[in-house]
């Protein structure tokens, strides 16, 4: 028969590596509960950012037009003052190059052709 003693801290160790493997245990629950939070916030930023960029999108092709807009509108403005220009010289020409308006002779009655 063989002399065999059992080790007097075996049971010690036994409980400390079982109190270390519940530890264990637990931190991998709470880093998996950490992980599964950050991947959802992870996909909530690229949602957002996804709708940012389609609102950047819209944004500058908005802007593009109103670019395009403008260009129109400063052209028929500068029409709409040359045309401006051009009526106030046709109905009011300087003094220095008008005639003498004739006087118009009431009409003694209406004409027939």
């Amino acid at each position: 028969m063989l002399n065999w003693r059992r080790d007097p801290d075996y049971e010690r160790r036994k409980r400390q590596h079982e109190e270390r493997m519940k530890q264990l245990e637990n931190e991998i629950l709470r880093v998996r509960n950490e992980s599964e939070l950050i991947r959802k916030d992870s996909e909530q930023i690229e949602k957002e950012t996804e709708q940012i960029e389609k609102e950047t999108e819209r944004i500058e092709k908005e802007t593009e037009q109103l670019r395009h807009e403008n260009a129109r509108l400063r052209q028929l403005n500068a029409r709409l003052k040359d045309l401006n220009a051009s009526g106030r010289q046709l109905c009011f020409p300087p003094e220095s190059s008008s005639t003498a308006a004739m006087p118009i002779e009431p009409a003694s009655g209406p004409t027939s052709p």
